[in-house]
């Protein structure tokens, strides 16, 4: 069993003789590797590592900087096969999507780069004669990532990209259900030659993250996680007025009016709800279809749930499944609570509603009717594939319905009507809307939620500007 390690200020720490954990294959429940849980004394050497080595990275043109980032990005597309099966083994996505989730991580990178020459400060016109006004652009200093375990490879370079390439050094805590990936993250990062301090890996569980969240010497905290964790995050880095920039849950509303092309409906919202078996916080987790169109709706949408191929995706070939297990055994519990709690509020199961017989963290893919905006099924966020269909008659109730939540992240509206599409556009509360697609956001983009789905954003130049603050110069010349 692979025992990983913590990366702090160019090295692996091989002699950590603290507490390990070990990590499941959610498809098999068996032990793949251990993971170190670290502590305070971890948490301030990593910390510290990034503190010593941020100004002499910032002084690095940001060209220098973005080509480090193109070695990391190449050293993944190199070993691409082996984080494809480490992706699979601990966190039980199929094939399919777990090499997606590897090379796209190894683009986002790339484009990252692209923006060492690219953002920019400004020249502000001065009411004096003989001054000049600058905006500068600097670097916050030292960032704490919290990652996730539903897309933890990717996250790490959603949240080191921009800060790196911006002139900020980075802490990354990864998720200790998923951490494998990120000790090869570390190990192509060490071969990239980045100088010593600014990447750090500490592993260990919510304490942690805490700790580094609420460390005085930490200048953003950039968290991927639940509401629970975002308020946590914000609690404890309150006290050092420290910035935070918060992607949390989300419970995405799928509206498909009267004049929706039907399959390509069903077809959208079924990717949406059982890619990595429902665990994604962007993806469609309720429907509300036209009364008028609803039977035939359900019925395909029913078939096509049933037809969703599922199992252990170690043993099949990319391509052959579109799903595999939870995460773990406490959210397969989750999940089947919250079906049973449907039931008992009044839902129909008309297909799946149980976990699957067997080894691993299985659950079938469920479709509930009967439902409405009172039930905890259309206001909790589920992470799993289950879909609730609900009927609308009109746009206003449809629109009304669909921003009846505390979440505000991702959104889609099915329709062949541009009027009508822009009439529910410009009214649903939601920080991403999709049209007549999945809901999958693009790297150019800013994805950022509303509500209780986050604080700030990423991706793209928005996303960028997180990890920056301003300097204003005011230069008095004597000419």
């Amino acid at each position: 069993m692979k025992q990983l390690a913590m990366y702090i200020n160019g090295v692996f720490d091989t002699a950590f003789n603290g507490a390990y954990q070990d990590v499941l294959n959610p498809a098999t429940e068996a032990a793949i590797a251990s993971e170190p849980q670290g502590g305070q004394a971890e948490v301030d050497r990593a910390v510290a590592a990034a503190r010593a080595a941020q100004p002499a990275w910032e002084r690095l043109p940001a060209v220098e900087r973005g080509a480090y980032l193109r070695k990391i990005a190449a050293g993944i597309r190199a070993r691409a096969d082996e984080l494809t099966d480490t992706i699979v083994a601990e966190g039980g996505k199929t094939k399919d999507l777990a090499r997606i989730e590897v090379m796209f991580t190894a683009d986002y990178l790339d484009y990252q780069a692209e923006w060492a020459r690219r953002y920019e400060g400004e020249v502000l016109q001065s009411d004096r004669p003989r001054e000049n006004i600058f905006l500068f652009k600097r670097p916050l200093g030292v960032i704490a990532g919290i990652l996730p375990w539903n897309f933890p490879f990717f996250l790490i370079a959603r949240k080191a990209g921009p800060a790196l390439v911006t002139g900020n050094t980075i802490v990354i805590k990864p998720s200790s259900v998923t951490p494998i990936n990120c000790h090869i993250f570390s190990e192509i990062v060490h071969d990239s030659g980045l100088p010593a301090g600014v990447f750090n890996v500490v592993n260990g569980g919510d304490d942690t993250g805490s700790l580094l969240a609420g460390h005085k010497q930490v200048d953003m905290v950039s968290l991927t996680g639940s509401v629970r964790a975002g308020a946590e995050v914000m609690a404890v880095a309150a006290p050092n007025i420290t910035k935070v920039s918060l992607e949390l849950g989300g419970k995405a509303p799928a509206l498909v009016l009267k004049d929706a092309d039907i399959d390509l409906a069903v077809q959208s919202i079924l990717a949406s709800r059982v890619g990595n078996t429902g665990q994604i916080c962007n993806c469609a987790e309720r429907v509300y279809v036209h009364r008028s169109i609803e039977r035939e709706f359900t019925d395909k949408m029913v078939a096509a749930m049933k037809g969703v191929r599922y199992g252990n995706p170690a043993e099949a070939a990319e391509g052959a499944l579109e799903m595999g297990p939870l995460i773990e055994a406490r959210a397969a519990e989750a999940v089947a609570a919250k079906v049973a709690r449907a039931v008992e509020q009044g839902a129909t199961v008309l297909c799946g509603g149980k976990r699957a017989e067997g080894k691993g963290y299985f659950f079938e893919p469920t479709v509930l009717t009967n439902v409405h905006n009172g039930m905890d099924i259309m206001k909790e966020e589920t992470f799993g594939p289950v879909l609730p269909i609900a009927v609308f008659d009109t746009l206003d109730e449809a629109v009304a319905l669909a921003n009846d939540c505390e979440y505000g992240l991702t959104s889609s509206v099915y329709t062949t009507d541009l009027n009508e599409a822009f009439y529910v556009v410009r009214r649903l509360q939601f920080g991403e809307t999709y049209v007549n697609r999945e809901n999958f956001e693009a790297m150019q983009g800013f994805h950022a939620g509303w509500k209780k789905s986050g604080i700030g954003g990423a991706d793209g130049k928005h996303g960028l500007e997180e990890y920056l603050q301003t300097q204003m110069v005011y230069l008095e010349t004597n000419i």
